[in-house]
């Protein structure tokens, strides 16, 4: 990337078809799409990164931005000679989609913006988690963000699909896990979405604690012509109703240009 961070990304699909771009939550990797890629790689050529300080990606120090999130993606376009993308990210994926939209409409065809917000405050307790991970590590902070992740009957009945999100989690590096939480600790979205002039698709999740339903119509009632999809799912939505997750994407982009 421009600042020398080596961002690790994978290409899945056929040669030629459009490409759909993923982008993960915090505290996962490029690994969280896997309940969607037998679906998407039917009709797309899939790109999936490991953002900055997660995965195989490089962690540098220090706090990291949205922008400078934002920036990776497009210099992972550049770099692979990608002219345009359909984009669907989900939690903090959804927050670089959101600044895509914003930032650089030009290289993104369709949007889908998945339990995400565009403002998630109050900083005081992104600060009290940094604080957490730094002194104590991830497995501080596992169990409550798996509560947020999925619903409690989830975490019951599927505990073989909870399992790897939790080693995910808990293998994430803490400095690029705080890098991610400032950036979004020091995020907000919210004046430039009306300027988001995309075909967007709003999904949420109906037990999403970490950005409830109230955050989705927030995105979908200020972003033009944006529709609102609701899933029975907690934060993970694509792994909690994976093939309704699966299923709301691919009719968005249907009939897409590409």
């Amino acid at each position: 990337m421009g600042d020398g961070c080596r961002i690790a990304w994978r290409c899945d699909g056929p040669e030629g078809a459009p490409v759909l771009l993923l982008s993960n939550s915090l505290g996962t990797t490029l690994d969280m799409w896997a309940p969607q890629m037998e679906a998407f790689v039917r009709n797309f050529r899939v790109l999936r990164y490991d953002s900055r300080g997660h995965g195989a990606s490089d962690v540098p120090a220090g706090a990291y931005s949205i922008d400078r999130l934002g920036r990776d993606v497009i210099e992972l376009l550049d770099s692979l000679g990608i002219a345009r993308v359909h984009f669907c990210g989900l939690s903090k994926g959804g927050m670089v989609g959101q600044w895509l939209g914003f930032r650089a409409p030009e290289r993104i065809g369709r949007l889908v913006l998945a339990n995400t917000s565009p403002f998630m405050g109050p900083p005081p307790s992104w600060g009290q988690r940094i604080a957490t991970v730094h002194a104590q590590g991830m497995a501080a902070v596992a169990d409550g963000i798996l509560d947020r992740w999925f619903t409690p009957s989830f975490q019951t009945c599927s505990k073989a699909l909870v399992a790897p999100f939790r080693a995910m989690l808990l293998a994430t590096n803490p400095h690029g896990y705080t890098g991610c939480c400032a950036a979004i600790r020091d995020m907000d979205m919210r004046p430039a979405l009306p300027s988001i002039d995309l075909p967007t698709l709003v999904i949420a999740g109906n037990a999403d604690p970490a950005t409830p339903l109230e955050h989705a119509h927030d995105l979908a009632n200020n972003i033009p012509g944006a529709h609102l999809h609701i899933l029975a799912a907690a934060h993970l939505s694509n792994v909690e109703e994976p093939q309704g997750f699966a299923r709301a994407v691919l009719e968005w982009f249907e009939y897409a240009d590409p």
